[in-house]
């Protein structure tokens, strides 16, 4: 900030011990930006190029997060389970699964790399953990609510162009947009503060990666839609 090419190191007694120089503090920060970027993919970071590293050990660094999210996604599994005899009443509710969750997965991936950068270059902190998160709910409902009236709009013209969701659709219309506007929110807080609840307790902010908040938010975002089409549509189609 103040254009210094060096700084001096000193000991207790200010004596001077040496200096550290603009190519020491660049290669430092290559390192430390090279291992979040791994980190936030979903592996242990290298510590050697890519091309260098043995497959075995590259094998190692990727398979524990694998497992780790593997097994996270078999709670999707349970969530769709209990909500078995929905689907085979409402069979279209199950196309748009992957939509609403790529939202929700999505949302929380967007807000989790801008508060680690932000962190990272020292712009919030957590105590600034409530400002974000009204910014963040802010945020939340603004894409949700624009999400929802396309996904809304998606039924409605699915319908007149290809006949696709009955005599309901409208219900089923605002079924989908309003579990949109639920997941997207739920994603963008989950993403928001994760990342600050790790710094709380030590860990590295990096850790929550962008596949386990998008693991995190498949879980719960399909109780959200599900949830959400069984209150709206029960009575009607349910």
């Amino acid at each position: 900030m103040n254009n210094r090419v060096a700084l001096p190191v000193t000991d207790d007694n200010n004596v001077l011990l040496g200096i550290v120089t603009i190519d020491d503090i660049l290669w430092v920060a290559s390192e430390e930006f090279s291992e979040d970027m791994q980190k936030m993919g979903g592996t242990s970071a290298l510590q050697e190029p890519y091309l260098d590293v043995p497959v075995f050990k590259l094998y190692k660094k990727r398979i524990i997060w694998l497992i780790i999210l593997f097994v996270g996604e078999t709670m999707t599994i349970a969530a769709m389970a209990s909500f078995q005899e929905t689907l085979e009443q409402v069979l279209v509710l199950s196309t748009f699964i992957p939509m609403i969750i790529s939202s929700g997965g999505n949302s929380g991936s967007q807000a989790a790399t801008l508060i680690i950068q932000a962190m990272a270059l020292g712009e919030v902190a957590v105590v600034d953990w409530w400002q974000i998160a009204k910014r963040e709910v802010k945020s939340g409902l603004l894409m949700g609510v624009t999400l929802g009236i396309v996904g809304f709009f998606i039924v409605f013209g699915g319908h007149y162009a290809f006949d696709l969701f009955g005599e309901h659709f409208i219900r089923i219309g605002f079924a989908i947009g309003i579990a949109i506007i639920g997941v997207v929110l739920w994603g963008t807080i989950m993403g928001s503060m994760l990342p600050l609840l790790l710094k709380r307790l030590g860990a590295d902010p990096a850790t929550s990666s962008t596949p386990f908040i998008a693991t995190l938010v498949d879980v719960t975002g399909l109780l959200i839609y599900f949830g959400t089409a069984f209150m709206l549509l029960k009575g009607v189609l349910l």
